[in-house]
């Protein structure tokens, strides 16, 4: 059974941690705070509200671990942070296209994985796994498998008779691919193939595959939200980053390809997001589209207040 470790000494029964467990599996008896012993989610908001440090969580570490960075435990509170600068951080990552050779340390990747780990995850399940390829070899593994199911794509959409076959029977898929894609495709492996020029990781050194467990409550959005979290770190680390579509779709459509990474079954690959140090530093942040929310007011409709 998943449950909080309540110590009874500590404890002077004020309430807080009750009224903030969202799955409302903790109360108060006789002054001192109780676990209604069903399974809690293990959130850890009972424990950061705690004013007497009453509560523990099982299997669950204060620190993260991390190597290349000196942690700090103090809870920054809302407003506190200089907005500016973060929206800043976020402006500036961009998708790098062209690294150095040199090799990102694997301490670096491994604290990029833990810091991927603060992201929220649905009923805080946590589902998401990590695959690290920690060197430039062992990206062009990955790379030589992502190339070989774009050859086998690209012989299939070339025939028209076949992407005639396949909308009628499923849709404009393969011709889709065929438009779109099919001559960038083919102009980048003849690259790969005649001149050794990467247009799939653009040089990157290393690369960090996220996954998430088919079993979670939304996978999908777990996995993004712990990509994002790298992604800005790796920014603030120095390193250049950028998200491999192109792999992602490959290794979902091709379970041998899935098994050759180590990754089970039981999960799907969410992103690739190869990494190393950029070659090439900007001066500006990057522009936007304007965006006009829509905005809804059903209680005005509606009468409600």
């Amino acid at each position: 059974m998943k449950q909080v470790i309540i110590d009874k000494e500590r404890c002077t029964g004020c309430g807080i941690c009750a009224a903030n467990c969202p799955d409302r599996t903790i109360h108060v008896a006789d002054g001192i705070a109780l676990h209604n012993g069903t399974d809690c989610l293990l959130c850890g908001h009972c424990r950061a509200v705690c004013p007497a440090d009453a509560i523990r969580l099982p299997d669950q570490s204060e620190l993260l671990g991390l190597a290349t960075i000196t942690e700090k435990t103090a809870v920054v509170a809302p407003g506190t942070t200089d907005c500016a600068e973060l929206v800043a951080l976020m402006r500036s990552r961009r998708s790098c296209r062209n690294y150095l050779p040199q090799t990102v340390p694997l301490d670096r990747l491994v604290d990029l994985v833990k810091i991927g780990t603060t992201a929220p995850s649905g009923t805080n399940s946590q589902g998401w796994n990590f695959v690290i390829l920690p060197t430039r070899e062992d990206l062009l593994v990955l790379g030589g498998l992502v190339a070989d199911y774009y050859r086998k794509l690209n012989r299939l959409a070339a025939n028209p008779l076949l992407r005639l076959a396949v909308k009628y029977l499923a849709g404009d898929s393969l011709g889709r691919y065929y438009r779109n894609y099919y001559v960038s495709v083919a102009e980048a492996l003849r690259e790969w193939d005649e001149e050794g020029t990467d247009r799939l990781f653009h040089g990157a050194v290393a690369a960090i595959l996220v996954t998430g467990r088919k079993d979670a409550s939304c996978p999908a959005e777990d996995a993004l939200l712990a990509t994002e979290n790298i992604l800005l770190a790796a920014h603030a680390m120095g390193l250049g980053s950028c998200l491999i579509g192109f792999a992602v779709e490959a290794m979902r459509r091709t379970p041998a390809m899935k098994e050759k990474m180590e990754i089970p079954a039981a999960e799907e690959i969410y992103s690739v997001i190869a990494l190393g140090i950029p070659a090439v530093h900007y001066v500006r942040p990057a522009g936007r589209k304007k965006v006009v929310p829509r905005i809804m007011r059903p209680a005005a409709v509606t009468g409600h207040k």
